[in-house]
This record gives C-alpha cells, sequence and structure tokens, in this order.
C-alpha cells in the first residue's frame, strides 16, 4: 500500500506542476496581447506602418476627459486648471481599477492652451497614440492615451 500511496503523490504532483505551467503560460499569453501598443484602427496597418489616427487641425480646447477603454469606460471628468494626477492611488484624480497601472502612473497638465501628458516612472509605461511616453508631451484632442488596458482621451 505504501507504494501505491508513493505512487500517486508523484503523480498529484505532476498534475500540479502541469496545471501550473499552464498557468504562466497563459498569464505571459495574456501579458504580451497587451503590451503591444495600442491599436485605434480595427487591427488593421496600412503600408505596413500604423495607422495614424485623424484628427482635425483646427484648435479644439479639450474640455473634458473621457475613459473610452477599460474597467472606467465611460468615466469623464472636467478639465481644469491644476493637474490631473492618473494611477491606482486613492488620492489620484482618476483612480484606476487596472493592476497593469503604477499607483502614481501618469500627470495631465496645462500650459498654455495645451495640455501635456508626462509618465511619472510608471513600470509598464504611459502610451500616447502607440507611441511610449518618455518626456511631457502635448496631448491632441482625440489622440489615445494608453495607461494598462485603460485608454483615455481629450475631448472637446
Amino acid at each position: 500500500m505504501p507504494a501505491l500511496i508513493l505512487q500517486l503523490t508523484r503523480i498529484g504532483f505532476l498534475v500540479l506542476l502541469c496545471l501550473f505551467v499552464l498557468a504562466a503560460i497563459r498569464v505571459i499569453r495574456t501579458d504580451l496581447r497587451y503590451a503591444g501598443e495600442p491599436r485605434t484602427d480595427g487591427g488593421r496597418r496600412r503600408g505596413g506602418q500604423a495607422a495614424v489616427a485623424q484628427v482635425p487641425q483646427g484648435r479644439l480646447q479639450p474640455s473634458t476627459l473621457v475613459v473610452t477603454a477599460g474597467s472606467l469606460a465611460g468615466t469623464r471628468l472636467r478639465l481644469g486648471p491644476g493637474p490631473i494626477l492618473i494611477g491606482r492611488a486613492e488620492d489620484s484624480t482618476l483612480v484606476l481599477d487596472d493592476d497593469y497601472a503604477s499607483s502614481r502612473h501618469a500627470r495631465l497638465t496645462q500650459q498654455g492652451q495645451e495640455y501635456y501628458l508626462e509618465d511619472l516612472g510608471s513600470t509598464n509605461g504611459t502610451y500616447l497614440d502607440r507611441v511610449r511616453v518618455t518626456t511631457p508631451t502635448p496631448v491632441p484632442v482625440g489622440v489615445p492615451i494608453r495607461i494598462g488596458r485603460t485608454v483615455i482621451e481629450l475631448r472637446p
């Protein structure tokens, strides 16, 4: 009987090991799927390059920050004179419920008539229209900002 118990224990550990490896592969696949740059063109590419979002050239003044994708989709924030902190921290202006967002992820600030996006040293980065933000960058109206699985836009 002890040999049978030992053999069943070995098989049980082997099954658990296989389940662990499959779970790890699933997490890696999910991470790789969302690690790519956000796509706003329905997954199509033009001429082998990423399609650039078309934004009207008129001077539209943003007045609202809108969450277009993620767990807070549909949320709207009225823009004001102060900075907008984005992250998981409870004292952020826009508190994200996103495992891929840092507690202090990014900041939107108004300088003159434009808003600038700044990454605050986040782990997974902040993307403005598929380009990683490394320095304070002006944000045009309607261009998507991706923070983890959350996508936000400035709207007039």
